[in-house]
């Protein structure tokens, strides 16, 4: 969620306090242009019977003119204050939603809890004699976007988007900035494609065009890979840098 355009709202609160004030100018013209006309009737030649009706009438009239020109100004700044608490409210559920969005992707399982999994979910697959798929998701945040905080939401936004189509029975871990891994076991090709077409449109329907494109690549075993090391090279393949992985796996 992108935050307001301040520019254009201060530019907006000008403009509606530039009609207020040739509002209560018109106004007070108009107000003028009829006291100067009421005026010689009403204390150069009033009428005897009518006289403090009319000095009555003339006070009223200059008053209501009074009145409504403070309403004027009154309602101007009320509405810049329900306008200025609105934006806050605004702002604060952006940085609510960001701080969300940071959550989750610290709360995701890293790199090496990923090569564990995946240790072991195909030591299993093999022994029981059932498929195990690995996707694995590369975000690639929009150039335009440079903050940080715009870019976690971003990821933020792609990795709840992933989450939504996997099972409660699926793990999902963040690899490296903007690379998503997931495990899917006993999912075997066919389920694995129809997964993958699900991803792809979530990430779609929220990341195209301006916000982020994204890669999935999909490998399932038996079929695609005979061995974990060849899942491990899908994923290094997608990593920043190769050597981390490299580095981890020479490590163990």
């Amino acid at each position: 969620m992108a935050r307001l355009n301040q520019k254009e709202l201060k530019s907006l609160e000008k403009r509606e306090l530039q009609l207020s004030i040739l509002a209560a100018v018109f106004v007070l013209v108009q107000a003028g242009g009829m006291a100067l006309l009421m005026y010689p009737m009403v204390f150069l030649h009033p009428e005897e019977g009518n006289k403090w009706t009319m000095r009555t009438a003339f006070g009223g009239f200059i008053v209501l003119t009074l009145l409504f020109v403070t309403y004027l100004f009154d309602r101007q700044r009320t509405m810049r204050k329900l306008k200025q608490h609105l934006v806050e409210e605004m702002d604060r559920n952006v940085e609510l939603r960001n701080q969300a969005h940071a959550d989750l992707l610290h709360g995701m399982a890293d790199l090496n809890h990923f090569q564990d999994q995946l240790s072991m979910e195909f030591r299993r697959a093999m022994n029981m004699d059932k498929p195990l798929t690995m996707i694995a998701v590369k975000v690639n945040v929009s150039p335009s976007i440079t903050e940080e905080k715009e870019i976690t939401t971003a990821l933020g936004e792609a990795a709840k988007g992933i989450s939504r189509n996997v099972r409660a029975s699926d793990a999902i871990y963040s690899l490296a900035q903007g690379v998503f891994g997931l495990l899917l076991p006993g999912t075997d090709l066919a389920s694995a494609k129809r997964i993958e077409m699900k991803i792809e449109q979530e990430l779609r329907s929220i990341g195209i065009p301006d916000r982020f494109g994204f890669e999935i690549t999909a490998c399932t075993y038996p079929g695609q890979v005979e061995s974990a090391h060849e899942m491990e090279d899908v994923v290094a393949s997608l990593l920043p840098q190769k050597q981390v992985w490299e580095e981890i796996a020479s490590s163990r």
